[in-house]
């Protein structure tokens, strides 16, 4: 890891010359652009407004251990009882250029090291959003994003845009369609939340940062390949994505056929004022997925049957299966500093749980607070809480000895998997950060025999 950082510190010394620096940068960045002024770092170096070019870049190294928790019995895919520790790093390289006003081609370069705890097995809400779920692939940088992105102006009428590595635009008209295509990942365009989407600065926790019930199209790294389709209007806002699908759950390589897997998603997002004066976001989504998936039920029936010494979904796979769900999320700002949000997610539980985590029913719900004192206007404190649950099926599929791609205690007392997430970051200097965290687990993977399960976490943030 320490190899790793050098380098992303020799390259940020390399890239100085090309950057103007400032004392306070006026312009910001973030890996979102559906955020808000508000929630972009300021970063080390300046980024200018009027290059046709972008270039910049993120250090995030999160650090997290647990102590011995109580566990009547643990299997191939739980979380260790004993004490332990892990710490991941992902370094990211953003690149992209602007051709014309409406034309930009962006490039994402990535490296994802180290590892979770317990290889990230055993909870359905993980602990640290940038682990790799599986550890084999190794820290060697890979393509994370590869987008062309093409605005078409619907009106005359513009307002201001938040320069950044995922749109470099700086003004763009009122209403407009715009479209991507290419490598990205689809929840920083779906599922997004000022509050809580943003693992580097905000809460880490799988299912506080995204919706645990949303499956959504990727490979083990987060990833997918496909076509997004925007409207955007003053007030709302219409998206769709074709994307493709993993070849199997949890898998780095994708079936590349449309006819028998793919992943489709909607989301429809409206801006308004619930309370007087302060514009809230409301988020209606649902996905609808296709692939080789395993059915739960076949597998129980071939074990009872005793076909099988155990449950095994692999065994009940069949091409073009369909699972699907909804979500809805909301953000509302209280006051200048302070924010509210909630998130809600359900899928069907028939078939296995294939791209993201094994959730089937999902409730989050939070706060943050910005600016500690005159002095420290860039700090923030947070603080969520979330109910993850699983379908009848997935239960009992668990319950006598089977094992998805992040669970497996060999049994299951079942009981509603139950995360309380606390942190503090600190605004350091200009684009450095340092945080801790805290994060209390009760019935890890679903479990009233394991647990309740402490993990204190320090993260180092750093944009440039």
């Amino acid at each position: 890891m320490k190899n790793r950082v050098a380098i992303c510190f020799m390259i940020l010394f390399m890239l100085r010359p090309f950057m103007t620096q400032a004392q306070q940068p006026n312009t910001t960045e973030s890996p979102n652009p559906s955020l808000s002024a508000d929630d972009q770092a300021p970063a080390v170096f300046k980024h200018s407004l009027n290059r046709r070019w972008w270039i910049s870049g993120q250090i995030n190294i999160i650090s997290q251990w647990h102590p011995h928790f109580r566990a009547l019995y643990s299997g191939v895919n739980s979380l260790k009882p004993r004490r332990e520790s892990a710490t991941s790093s992902v370094l990211t390289l953003y690149t992209g250029l602007q051709l014309t006003k409406t034309l930009e081609f962006l490039v994402a370069i990535e490296s994802a090291g180290g590892r979770g705890l317990s290889n990230a097995s055993g909870l359905a809400g993980f602990t640290d959003l940038d682990v790799v779920r599986n550890p084999d692939l190794g820290a060697k940088p890979y393509l994370a994003r590869l987008m062309v992105r093409k605005i078409i102006p619907l009106s005359r009428q513009t307002g201001e845009s938040i320069r950044g590595p995922l749109g470099l635009a700086v003004e763009l008209p009122g209403r407009r369609l715009e479209i991507r295509a290419g490598k990205f990942g689809i929840v920083d365009f779906f599922d997004v939340n000022a509050v809580g989407s943003d693992s580097h600065l905000q809460f880490m926790n799988w299912t506080v940062d995204n919706n645990g019930g949303y499956d959504y199209a990727a490979d083990t790294r987060g990833y997918t390949w496909g076509l997004i389709v925007e409207y955007q209007d003053r007030r709302w806002a219409l998206r769709f994505a074709e994307a493709l699908m993993p070849k199997i759950a949890n898998g780095i390589q994708f079936d590349w056929n449309l006819r028998r897997a793919r992943g489709e998603n909607m989301e429809l997002e409206i801006r308004h004022a619930f309370i007087p004066n302060r514009i809230g976001v409301l988020r209606l989504l649902t996905y609808v997925n296709h692939a080789n998936m395993g059915s739960y039920r076949d597998s129980i029936r071939a074990f009872e049957a005793r076909q099988e010494p155990v449950p095994t979904i692999e065994a009940h796979r069949r091409q073009a299966r369909v699972k699907y769900g909804y979500g809805v999320s909301v953000e509302q700002p209280i006051t200048d500093r302070l924010r509210v949000f909630g998130r809600w997610g359900w899928n069907e539980g028939r078939h296995e749980s294939f791209a993201y985590t094994e959730v089937n029913q999902s409730v989050a719900f939070g706060t943050d607070w910005k600016g500690v004192g005159r002095r420290r206007p860039q700090d923030k404190v947070g603080l969520a809480f979330a109910i993850n649950g699983l379908s009848g099926d997935h239960r009992r599929y668990l319950a006598l000895g089977g094992r998805g791609f992040l669970l497996g205690d060999s049994a299951l007392n079942y009981g509603y998997e139950r995360i309380v997430e606390s942190y503090y970051t600190l605004h350091l200097w200009r684009g450095i950060y340092a945080a801790v965290g805290l994060q209390h687990i009760t019935n890890p993977g679903y479990n009233r025999d394991r647990g309740p399960v402490l993990v204190p976490t320090l993260r180092w943030h750093i944009d440039f």
